[in-house]
């Protein structure tokens, strides 16, 4: 279901329907929202954000983090902007951009024996045009910890091309915080 939502995303961002097309789908579309409004979950069970096999846990709006290798203070994994997270001309829009760095540095925070952490801070420079449709790589490491927080350091590459550094500050939960 995540994947074809993700399809569907992407799908809708790179077309411009007839009419007769759009009265279609928005039928289509009503009949799964009454399908679905059926089995209304509360936070902690429903599946969006935690499908925690699938990239980016099953949320549609992230772009989706696979995980490639990673080891004490480092992950290497992969992403592909969809049409659905385009900007112009081909590039990804720089809010996608922003949130791809936040659960890709958010998945550093929590691999291993890790205590949840919550981005208290984030900050992106755009080196160059981020390619949506095709395989980018994303290195992140902790570049500092100090009590609570952690300081990370992400970097997306088209193969050697920097197309974006992240930095983030997250603050590692309080026993009984959520």
């Amino acid at each position: 279901m995540v994947g074809q939502f993700r399809a569907l995303q992407d799908e809708f961002a790179a077309t411009a329907p007839p009419a007769h097309t759009v009265a279609e789908v928005s039928a289509l579309l009503s009949s799964a929202r009454r399908l679905l409004a059926a089995h209304a979950a509360g936070d902690e069970e429903q599946v969006f954000g935690r499908l925690f096999e699938l990239p980016g846990r099953g949320q549609t709006l992230i772009p989706p983090v696979t995980i490639l290798d990673w080891g004490p203070g480092r992950l290497v994994g992969e992403t592909t902007f969809g049409r659905f997270h385009g900007g112009a001309n081909g590039a990804a829009h720089g809010g996608a951009i922003a949130m791809m760095f936040d659960e890709a540095l958010g998945m550093l925070t929590f691999l291993g024996e890790q205590r949840r952490s919550r981005t208290a801070s984030l900050a992106v420079d755009y080196r160059s045009p981020t390619p949506v449709g095709k395989t980018l790589t994303i290195e992140a490491t902790v570049a500092e910890e100090a009590g609570r927080k952690r300081y990370l350091h992400g970097a997306l590459k088209d193969g050697e091309r920097l197309c974006a550094e992240g930095r983030g500050l997250f603050i590692t939960l309080l026993p009984g915080q959520q």
